[in-house]
């Protein structure tokens, strides 16, 4: 699960940064809402905690930018005021639930299981382009009658992929969604992954592949009737 703080303060930001990390999640942080916009756009992340109070683009500018993108990504809006004007409007722009500084540690850390329990129950139950699909309870990939078992990481490098068919995804947007941020050492093992990916759809004698585009990215081709 990866988590995109976007909180002004910064100690603030860091302790629930450590929280988090504590209960194993992989979490960004943002500490402006141009910057907060920017990485939730990205549609990586199964939770947002979203503070009101923030330079440059307020939370509620923030979350009606995320929603009209159509970006569904769960948020919880952090608010240091405790007036109902508040929390109805953030309701109304798409916010999921609240808290209201100061806050519980505990409570905080039961909000964001909700809310990434909810995103997992709306989860397909698969996912289908051209001859092949995947199951994401079995971490699977099915075609002409057989199937194959995914890692993590090639499971949600092919859940990427198929969420977005014919498209060049870019490099840095598919180590994003699979190593985070933070992880530059990992960085090269995209093309690593997906190698094993290829394989696998040989294996399963595919007519999908994955297309490279030199210096852009990678695609999904040949689901195309």
């Amino acid at each position: 699960m990866r988590i995109l703080i976007v909180e002004d303060q910064q100690g603030l930001a860091e302790g629930l940064q450590a929280v988090l990390k504590s209960e194993g999640y992989a979490t960004d942080i943002s500490l402006d809402g141009v910057n907060g916009l920017d990485n939730g756009l990205s549609g990586i992340y199964d939770c947002i905690v979203l503070d009101i109070m923030l330079p440059k683009m307020d939370g509620f500018q923030v979350l009606h930018s995320l929603r009209k993108a159509q970006i569904a990504t769960p948020v919880l809006l952090l608010t240091a005021k405790n007036e109902i004007e508040d929390k109805v409007r953030g309701l109304d722009t798409g916010a999921d639930d609240y808290l209201t500084k100061p806050f519980d540690t505990s409570e905080f850390l039961a909000r964001v299981r909700a809310l990434t329990r909810r995103k997992e129950r709306v989860l397909v139950a698969e996912l289908a382009y051209g001859d092949i699909t995947l199951r994401p309870q079995q971490m699977e990939m099915h075609c002409n009658g057989q199937a194959i078992k995914l890692s993590a990481k090639e499971y949600h490098l092919m859940e990427c992929l198929m969420e977005n068919p014919n498209q060049i995804i870019p490099k840095e947007r598919l180590w994003e969604k699979v190593w985070g941020q933070g992880d530059q050492s990992e960085y090269n093992n995209v093309e690593v992954y997906l190698s094993f990916l290829r394989k696998k759809l040989k294996h399963l004698h595919a007519q999908v592949q994955i297309k490279a585009t030199r210096s852009v990215g990678y695609s999904l081709t040949g689901g195309e009737v």
